[in-house]
């Protein structure tokens, strides 16, 4: 199921993610320069350092310190669009930042977890993701991001009308093959809950914290720092597990990712609704100094 279920749903995840994007979508990111320095910058620069400090503060064992950074080193999840529409973010840059983070991650995901394998040492017969593991990892991420790239590029109204079925199918799939996973593990995953929920929440926390403050710091605008917040925000932790079992093998690598990528929606919501409501205070503050003292 693990084996076999989850790169085929994270491909299908992937191939429904190529459907929607376009050469355009890596172009607009000339159009937003600062926005998606900065968000690139945090979310593959300060992040796993951010996360290698609170791995060590929170004194985990090796293979759940990797399983952590390489969650860290995940890019951004496709629900991160949804997030930054439902609290008006720049959507159109969520896409942009997305489709360039997936081709990003390919080198930046690999070397991560490698240099954490190689410090934390959790396998001792197994020194992390060589080079036939590496390409299985492009092959699980880029492969159907493109075909589906090319279908929306030949029969534009056909990847129309996929985009929805396609979306279903890999949700339903997705919540089968974690569902039979978690099912068969119960009793590790609920081990370690506990342990992995307070780095995970902090964790996302500082990531969404992190992806808006620190764009708004250099001047980028609400709708542009509340797209880089989710983008950054919420990883892509299905990613994360498919690696962990499929590639490298460990169903407990996974753990941190599967906590991770069930606590991060509530999460994600309630700092979305702070946020909106600091930008509408912020907002109305500047109408009333604005308005004329009689």
């Amino acid at each position: 199921m693990t084996t076999i279920g989850l790169p085929v749903a994270l491909g299908i995840i992937m191939f429904g993610l190529g459907l929607t994007l376009t050469l355009g979508d890596f172009k607009r990111v000339l159009k937003h320069p600062k926005a998606v320095f900065i968000a690139l910058v945090c979310q593959l620069i300060l992040l796993p350092a951010v996360c290698f400090g609170l791995v060590l503060l929170f004194q985990l064992p090796p293979v759940l310190a990797v399983g952590m950074m390489m969650l860290a080193a995940s890019p951004g999840g496709t629900t991160a669009n949804l997030y930054s529409h439902l609290f008006r973010g720049d959507v159109a840059l969520n896409i942009s930042l997305t489709a360039v983070n997936s081709v990003i991650a390919v080198v930046t995901l690999p070397i991560i977890t490698n240099i954490a394998i190689w410090y934390f040492q959790p396998f001792d017969d197994q020194l992390g993701l060589q080079w036939g593991k590496t390409l299985e990892v492009f092959a699980i991420v880029l492969l159907p991001v493109a075909l589906g790239m090319l279908v929306r590029h030949f029969w534009p109204r056909f990847a129309d009308r996929m985009d929805r079925p396609v979306r279903i199918a890999s949700v339903i799939i997705l919540v089968v093959v974690i569902g039979g996973a978690v099912a068969t593990n119960w009793q590790l995953l609920v081990d370690n809950f506990l342990s992995l929920a307070g780095i995970t929440v902090l964790f996302c926390v500082i990531s969404l914290a992190v992806g808006f403050w620190v764009p708004r710091l250099f001047g980028v605008s609400d709708r542009e720092a509340i797209a880089c917040s989710f983008e950054i925000g919420i990883h892509n932790a299905t990613l994360a597990i498919v690696i962990a079992q499929s590639v490298l093998g460990s169903m407990e690598l996974s753990l941190p990712a599967a906590v991770y990528g069930v606590l991060m929606f509530f999460v994600a919501f309630a700092f979305g609704f702070v946020v909106r409501g600091k930008i509408q205070k912020g907002s109305d503050a500047a109408k009333a100094s604005a308005r004329p003292t009689s």
